[in-house]
Order: C-alpha cells, then structure tokens, then sequence
C-alpha cells in the first residue's frame, strides 16, 4: 500500500493548497514520516496552506518556520500544531530532521473534543520541549518517544490500530498542553461555554470571510443574544470583534502569500466595496493593504518558489480616506 502524504491540488483558493492522500482502501485518513520520506513538500519554503492538519516535531535542523507571518527561528526540540486553512513555510532550513504526523477532520470523528486541544496548540505556533539528558533525537518531556510509538502503530498496522491512533493522538495533545509555557483551553462548564467554544472553531474553519454574527448564530443554533452573552463572558471580546480579526488575519494572509489584487482579497474576505475593505484594513492594522503587503515582500527573504506577492499591486482605492469611518 502506498501513502502519498501531500501533493498540490487545483483549487479555487490563490495560495498553493496541499492534500493528504492516501491509497485506498487505507482508512483512516492519517499519515506518519519524516521530512524525508514525505518528500520535498514536506519542507517547502513557498507560503501554502493544507486541507489537513499537521503536528511538527522537530529534533534537529536549522532556519526559520513561518506560521500565519510569525517567525520563529528553530531551537529543537520542537513541537507545532498547524492547523487546515493555516499558511506557513520554511525559511532557509538545513539539516531539518523530525517527524510530521498528518490527518483529516474525519480522523477526529471519534473524539471531537480533540478539535478544541489542537486549536488551543496551533494559537502557541511552537513548544519548546526540554531536551534529553542524553541528547540525540528525544526530548525530556517524552514526546519523542510517544511519536515513535505512534508511528510503529500506524507501519504495523496490525488489528484496530486506527482505534490505537485515536489515542495516542490524544495522549499527546494532553501531554503537550502539560508543558512549560502551554496554555490549556478553557474547561468551563456549561451551554454558555460550550456556545463559546463551537464558535471559536468556526471561525478556526470559515477565517471569518463568509461568517456574520447572525450567521454563526444561526449555524450553532442560538439566538445572536445568546451567542454574544456567551462568547463575551468566555473571552471578553464580542463575537462581531473576533469577526474582524479572522477577517484580518486571512487578509493578511492573502496580501503577503498570493498575488490577488485588493479588490479581489476584499472579495476573499467579505467585502463587496474595495474602499470599504481598506478602510477597514487600515483601522485593524494601522496600514493599508498596500503598504502591508510591500512591507510583507521587502522583508520575507526570498523562497525557494516564485515569490507572489510581488506582481499585481492593486493601488488601494481608499488609502487616501479616513480610516474611522464605520464598521463592517
């Protein structure tokens, strides 16, 4: 049976979209192997998102890693959740070694809650993990040795190992959120926090481009009363707030990863009126799209694919109007 890991796939999406594929009638939808063995992809320096989600473990190498335009130099050992609809890249990496466990929604059927773990991860980009006394490729925490078990699992294969991967993928979520520095989701109570919760991963899974608060209410299946009572007592922030910081963040995804122009990422992220957009982007960021994304291209070295980004710098047509104006 063969497992091809990744592979670009046409999609309407402008950033490079990779995919996990697997031979059928391989179930589940789940792969395990080094940066070698999953091949040049598994490495790429180009900004691109997935369909799947990825945890990082790095025990050695050298560079940088690029999620969601925060920088983090590698100083293994390591460990990173990234997250589907996520953008990230390698920057002038050397000597990368680890191992990258990767799987779809579907995998998560029988433990929804670990959707939750994953996020409250991926919000830290990196965790760094105390190193073994020994050295070599381990770690004190005994990450390393809990992926090298759950990969034997997945190579063996014998009977029920799916149910097997099940949990040690939670064993690790648990574990990792034990470390140093890791910030545990929130575990209230409740119809409110629950309410909380589901809305935080909607936004995970739409960026907020095609969501209103009515419309997420609607999704979840409360009152928009409700769901601002909920989400502000679980966050401090209001729902329509959240809003307008997914629709930033994927903004600032599209202007520094793709070459769209800005009419089309206002588009992208739910506006109709391009001026509109800017007027909105700039009271976010304190920016224009425009000079976000020169500034996104000026200082991100140059990666191993075609830089985009570069072409097409739609002059933004509201740059030169007052960025109080209303509210989207």
């Amino acid at each position: 049976m063969t497992t091809q890991a990744r592979g670009p796939v046409q999609h309407a999406d402008p950033l490079p979209l990779h995919r996990l594929q697997v031979a059928p009638p391989q179930v589940p939808p789940f792969a395990m192997g080094s940066f070698d063995a999953l091949g040049p992809d598994s490495r790429a320096g180009y900004p691109h998102r997935h369909t799947f989600y990825e945890i990082v473990y790095v025990t050695g190498g050298s560079g940088a890693h690029i999620v969601d335009l925060v920088r983090k130099p590698l100083s293994p050992p390591h460990l990173c959740v990234i997250l589907p609809g996520q953008v990230h890249y390698w920057e002038q990496v050397s000597g990368l070694r680890g191992v990258l466990t990767l799987f779809t929604e579907d995998f998560l059927l029988a433990r929804p809650g670990d959707r939750q773990l994953l996020r409250a991860l991926a919000e830290q980009h990196w965790l760094r993990l105390p190193a073994a006394p020994s050295g070599g490729d381990s770690d004190a925490a005994g990450v390393g040795s809990l992926i090298r078990a759950m990969a034997a699992e997945f190579t063996a294969k014998a009977d029920g190992y799916a149910s097997v991967l099940e949990a040690y993928l939670h064993i690790l979520l648990v574990r990792a959120l034990r470390l140093p520095g890791a910030r545990r989701p929130d575990a209230a109570a409740g119809r409110a926090a629950d309410v909380a919760r589901e809305f935080g991963l909607l936004l995970t899974e739409t960026s907020g481009a095609e969501r209103s608060v009515g419309a997420c209410a609607a999704r979840i299946g409360v009152s928009v009363g409700y769901l601002n009572e909920a989400v502000k007592q679980a966050t401090g922030r209001t729902p329509g707030e959240l809003i307008r910081a997914a629709r930033t963040l994927e903004a600032k995804r599209l202007l520094a990863g793709s070459s769209l122009g800005v009419g089309q990422v206002a588009r992208r992220v739910g506006f109709t009126d391009p001026a509109y957009f800017c007027r909105f982007f700039r009271r976010e960021t304190g920016l224009s799209p425009g000079d976000f994304r020169r500034r996104a291209v000026t200082e991100e070295p140059e990666s191993q694919a075609p830089r985009v980004g570069q072409g097409n710098h739609h002059v933004c047509p509201a740059e030169s109007i007052d960025p109080q104006g209303p509210p989207p």
